[in-house]
């Protein structure tokens, strides 16, 4: 490169730098320092989902580091096919059943696609259970990740009540039975029982109110919901310094571990 274009360059670089744009974003320099580290993540829209410091013990890659990340990925697969198998389906008890059969056996690749909807839905109640059973494990509700725990939970039961909204919709003997026996445990509930099964059921008996307020609360309601918490499940994960683990061993627990191996290598040799 020549010594015109090079200045030229860097003369375009620090008007760049100098503008006003530049420095709305960044509002500091390089963060050499840790106070300017802070400076730069509170003040920056988009390094302010980074957390300053993460530990290494965070980073490392385990055998479970991925259900969560697994769980999103279904949950991307189950909004995908799930918006494939609306165009096909009607919320109606005289034609539910119909529309499932015809999207099986009439429309390309129809039957591949409510399969992967299917055990997707299978698959992300085993992965989100697993990861939540590997975070208990890790103390991972403990502070300062409290608060995400709890979004955790919440996101465990928004899983559970998609599947269980799911199961209603090919409104085959199977769904409509195990349905009934699950919303007829309701009103066995303290308190809040009866409220529950009118807003579940809508009526008497399992029927095309039901079939109406599952639907909505599928694709609509419980969608958005999750969709919400898994935004501030992964904003506090970042926030927090990554994924919690078991904590790194201390000094003497080290100086422990390397008498126990100065002792057997002199046992060996």
């Amino acid at each position: 490169m020549s010594s015109t274009n090079k200045s030229l360059l860097d003369a375009a670089t620090q008007k760049i730098v100098e503008s006003q744009v530049w420095r709305s974003i960044f509002r500091h320099g390089y963060p050499d320092t840790p106070l300017n580290q802070s400076l730069v993540m509170m003040s920056n829209v988009f390094l302010h989902l980074h957390p300053v410091k993460v530990s290494r013990q965070a980073m490392k890659i385990t055998y479970t580091w991925c259900m969560g990340g697994i769980s999103f990925f279904l949950f991307l697969l189950l909004t995908i096919t799930g918006v494939f198998l609306m165009f096909y389906y009607v919320p109606d008890t005289n034609v539910a059943y119909q529309n499932i059969n015809q999207l099986s056996s009439a429309v390309s690749f129809g039957h591949l696609v409510r399969n992967m909807h299917r055990w997707a839905a299978h698959l992300m109640v085993v992965s989100v259970t697993l990861h939540m059973i590997r975070v208990f494990y890790h103390g991972a509700y403990k502070p300062p990740r409290e608060f995400n725990w709890v979004v955790g939970v919440l996101l465990f039961f928004v899983t559970l009540f998609l599947s269980f909204t799911g199961y209603l919709l090919p409104w085959d003997q199977i769904a409509i039975w195990a349905i009934t026996v699950g919303t007829n445990l309701a009103p066995y509930t303290p308190l809040l029982g009866n409220p529950v099964y009118k807003v579940l059921v809508g009526g008497g008996a399992v029927g095309q109110a039901t079939l109406i307020r599952f639907y909505v609360g599928h694709v609509i309601l419980l969608p958005l919901a999750g969709a919400i918490l898994m935004a501030v499940h992964f904003w506090r994960i970042r926030k927090d310094g990554g994924e919690a683990g078991p904590p790194p061993p201390s000094r003497r627990e080290l100086e422990a571990r390397a008498e126990r191996d100065q002792t057997l290598s002199g046992v060996r040799g």
